[in-house]
């Protein structure tokens, strides 16, 4: 390939990215034959518009959050548990809402709220809020880009986290051990743990088809989690072992079901 086909081999680059998941500036300076300090401007140019993300040495597929994906409409179980979730905030309430889509569905919610300050480790969460009527005092973690779970992790971070004091953690989980608590497959515990650490009330976001899920991480324990809100399909048994374990139970239900 010419070295002075700038389109071309951006473009070479964007599909050796999707076909591998990575690429790091050395490797393609030797593929491409030419030096790193050019593909640092390909990078750099094609972050611009908008079509990966640059991380240290190298690049990164677009984050899932960084991309509107209409074609996926938020569920009537999340949407109700977003609401119920709004409607324990308080107005110019100081708070905490972690990366994940059921949380994400509460910031449409979040408008009619005056002088709230949030905390969030998502860009989805934090390009949302730049929305809103009401807009929020916005405040980011700052950290690590982890592609996985699509969010800001690591020590800074953890610091940045325990600079602050917060009245509540909106948090998801993908799922919920009856016996243990929350659990998640993402191996990267230390942030969730922090928030829940520096807020005054954890609360819980999850449907009910979670509950029960078998997964090895366990992210908080019961004894760190004050409220927990799902939907109404939540079995008895369920509801009896979560509200025994002194946690505050909500089940939503959709909107067409509170009219009937």
């Amino acid at each position: 390939m010419s070295k002075r086909n700038t389109p071309q081999r951006r473009h070479a680059i964007l599909a050796l990215l999707d076909e591998q998941g990575e690429v790091g500036v050395d490797q393609l300076a030797r593929r491409f034959e030419t030096s790193e300090v050019t593909i640092r401007k390909d990078l750099a140019a094609l972050e611009k518009n908008g079509l990966l993300l640059r991380r240290y040495g190298g690049a990164v597929p677009l984050p899932q959050e960084f991309i509107a994906d209409t074609s996926q409409p938020v569920s009537p179980w999340k949407q109700a548990i977003a609401r119920a979730a709004v409607g324990c905030i308080r107005e110019h309430a100081r708070i905490i809402i972690d990366s994940g889509t059921t949380t994400a569905a509460m910031i449409p919610q979040l408008g009619h709220k005056h002088g709230l300050v949030v905390m969030t480790n998502s860009l989805n969460v934090a390009t949302a809020l730049r929305e809103l009527e009401h807009e929020p005092v916005l405040l980011m973690t700052g950290g690590t880009w982890d592609p996985h779970s699509e969010s800001f992790q690591g020590q800074v971070a953890e610091q940045v986290l325990r600079s602050y004091d917060f009245d509540q953690l909106f948090i998801g989980a993908d799922g919920i051990d009856l016996a243990r608590g929350t659990t998640t497959f993402n191996e990267l515990l230390g942030l969730s743990r922090v928030m829940a650490e520096v807020a005054r009330e954890v609360i819980v976001l999850a449907e009910a088809d979670k509950v029960g899920r078998r997964i090895p991480n366990l992210e908080l324990p019961w004894s760190s989690i004050h409220t927990l809100i799902t939907d109404e399909r939540l079995s008895e048994e369920a509801r009896t072992s979560i509200q025994a374990r002194g946690v505050r139970l909500i089940c939503a239900a959709p909107e067409h079901q509170q009219e009937n």
